[in-house]
């Protein structure tokens, strides 16, 4: 990062300080202390950072950013709450660069879309954007801090759980212009129905300009709703006709997605290397994003033909004639229906839907992991195991939708070992459940089998 004064970084944060001297590094953590930095005490759920505040001190901080006395005279800089103070140091941080950025949110598919946005624009930009999981309120402030003289653009993920969260990141972020992928189901145990959903997400209107444009999911039927003020919006889709950026003849393989772009200027035809029609609304919100900043739809879909999947994200791997799509990064009713979509279209002996629970849906989870069943059935999945105590409901669905096995595991040793047994070479096998399920340890653990 760009080297700050205290002093500067005191005003930013609405306190003082004596201290002189520059910082050029932030850190949350001790373990990663590094000489010359900021540490920020942060309080949450399992810790509390300033019952380190004194080992960053000896491990090589300069000052402290904290909420009470720690002891530390004039290297410490007091403020009520370092939440809120690490995201108005990273907005006053943000706005030292005069660059173009894309905030991006959604119910599902915010992080393919993230980094398919960031395959396009890197196309003729130096781009920064967030790594892995960080697009919450300490991941969001974390990845501005990386921003370099060296950057050009930036495109930064926003994700939530609950009201306001993404309205105290968008005030640091100040894109320059947003992407919301759609509404769907994720988080509505604590945001009550899908317009709670809606507005939660619309937060992120409020740290742009009132002519910043928003990009939007045309197919979307909660987001085809909006009315956002002065904000111009550019609607994307497949079915919409009205979509600015609308794909057609859409062909599927196995690992590849065919369609044509229409738009104002014409049409462009490509070949993706990704698979399912979610990941053509991806591809469309990406392009459509580029061509606010410079970059015309043909390079944009050139750019993607580069596209790597994050992560556990509908990532394929063949291993002794097995086809395994890893895709445990997250899941709710409507990823798991892209998946299995996915997996339907697989040319295989037999596809295999390995299914674990998707977490903080409240009151529609009965019904959502039934209608995840009755979905591998209509997308003709020949097997359907599954894990946890939610899924018992995706098993039922499944049955009653007429998939030929169906078995249900509380542990996931003994599905990994079922597995092991059980796959042979010709298949498809499909892993997907909530983050906090770690499906991916089943995987690892067939995986093993395999390379021996």
């Amino acid at each position: 990062m760009k080297a700050m004064t205290f002093k500067e970084a005191a005003a930013a944060v609405k306190s003082t300080t004596e201290l002189n001297g520059k910082f050029d590094r932030i850190s949350t953590d001790t373990r990663k202390i590094e000489p010359d930095s900021l540490f920020i005490a942060i309080k949450g759920e399992n810790f509390d950072g300033h019952t380190f505040a004194q080992k960053a001190i000896e491990c090589g901080a300069s000052a402290v950013l904290c909420e009470r006395d720690c002891g530390l005279g004039e290297k410490q800089i007091l403020v009520e709450n370092t939440r809120l103070a690490l995201l108005d140091l990273a907005g006053y941080y943000r706005s030292l660069f005069n660059i173009p950025v894309i905030g991006i949110t959604g119910s599902v598919g915010k992080t393919t879309t993230k980094e398919m946005t960031h395959a396009v624009m890197s196309s003729k930009y130096n781009t920064l954007k967030n790594e892995g999981n960080l697009n919450n309120e300490i991941g969001v402030p974390l990845t501005l801090f990386r921003l370099e003289k060296c950057h050009e653009a930036a495109v930064i993920e926003m994700g939530m759980s609950d009201f306001n969260e993404i309205s105290r990141m968008t005030r640091a972020v100040k894109p320059d212009a947003a992407i919301i992928s759609n509404i769907g189901v994720s988080h509505i145990e604590h945001l009550g129905s899908r317009e709670g959903i809606l507005r939660a997400k619309l937060e992120i209107l409020e740290g742009m300009k009132a002519d910043a444009p928003v990009i939007l999911n045309g197919d979307d039927d909660m987001l085809v709703t909006v009315r956002p003020g002065a904000h111009p919006v550019i609607y994307y889709g497949i079915e919409n006709e009205n979509s600015s950026f609308k794909a057609s003849e859409i062909t599927s393989k196995e690992s590849e997605t065919g369609l044509t772009v229409g738009f104002s200027g014409g049409s462009g035809r490509v070949n993706l290397p990704f698979p399912g029609r979610h990941n053509v609304y991806n591809a469309l919100a990406a392009v459509a994003a580029g061509t606010l900043f410079g970059i015309d739809v043909q390079s944009g879909l050139e750019a993607l033909k580069n596209y790597v999947p994050a992560g556990m994200r509908q990532r394929i791997n063949k291993k002794c004639g097995i086809t395994f799509i890893e895709d445990c990064y997250n899941a709710s009713p409507d990823s798991q229906a892209a998946a299995l979509a996915v997996l339907g279209g697989m040319n295989a002996e037999r596809r295999i839907a390995v299914i674990g629970d998707m977490l903080e849906l409240g009151s529609v989870s009965e019904e959502a992991h039934y209608g995840v069943g009755k979905k591998a059935g209509e997308n003709a999945i020949d097997v359907v195991f599954t894990y946890g105590e939610r899924s018992l409901e995706t098993a039922k669905g499944a049955r009653d939708a007429g998939v030929k096995l169906v078995k249900s595991f509380g542990d996931k040793n003994e599905l990994a070992e079922e597995l092991k047994a059980f796959l042979k070479e010709g298949d498809a096998a499909l892993f997907k459940a909530s983050r906090g399920m770690k499906l991916e340890d089943v995987i690892y653990s067939v995986y093993e089998s395999l390379d021996k």
